[in-house]
């Protein structure tokens, strides 16, 4: 029975140290940047997902403390954020983020730059129709964004007027 229960009276501490790490963490990523999911890079997800393990670990490990815990839950996020003001500038941003690619030119999906994305035309298609686009040839340019969505500039539009058709003013995308 002891393997399905454990140690009963320990479940108290189970419990405050999960909850101590759910405020740790929750106070940490208040402090940190607005992001939405969707705006995710690759590393802030791979913090997101040690920060979630952190918090499992910590909390149910009988020889883990919650102080231990805290201290990588608060270093995690403090290198977050450090890598986060880094990467506006220069090498590291160019290493971390990618940039946007170009998966239609000219009306004409590109192959390669499609690939690269991890995209499929089926993809790429769903995405243009969920934009409401679903015709290639009035497209100059869709951009393949580095937070995953897709921006579509309208032949004859240039990027960044303000009727521009981009697929994110109308809700596509996500992260893949």
């Amino acid at each position: 029975m002891e393997h399905l229960i454990g140690q009963y009276q320990d479940l108290g501490w189970t419990a405050a140290k999960a909850l101590l790490l759910l405020v740790v963490a929750v106070v940490g990523l208040r402090l940190a940047e607005r992001r939405t999911l969707a705006e995710l890079g690759i590393f802030d997800f791979a913090v997101a997902v040690a920060v979630g393990a952190i918090i499992g670990r910590t909390s149910t490990s009988s020889d883990t403390s919650f102080v231990t815990g805290a201290v990588a839950l608060v270093t995690l996020l403090v290198a977050h954020r450090l890598i986060s003001v880094l990467r506006r500038h220069g090498l590291l941003g160019r290493l971390i983020d990618r940039r946007p690619m170009a998966v239609v030119r000219d009306g004409q999906v590109q192959a390669a730059a499609l690939a690269r994305a991890g995209l499929t035309r089926n993809d790429l298609l769903a995405l243009l129709r969920r934009g409401g686009t679903d015709e290639l040839a009035s497209l100059a340019v869709v951009l393949y964004e580095s937070d995953g969505s897709l921006t579509a500039i309208r032949a004859g539009q240039q990027l960044g007027e303000p009727t521009r058709a981009g697929l994110r003013e109308a809700g596509i995308g996500g992260s893949r």
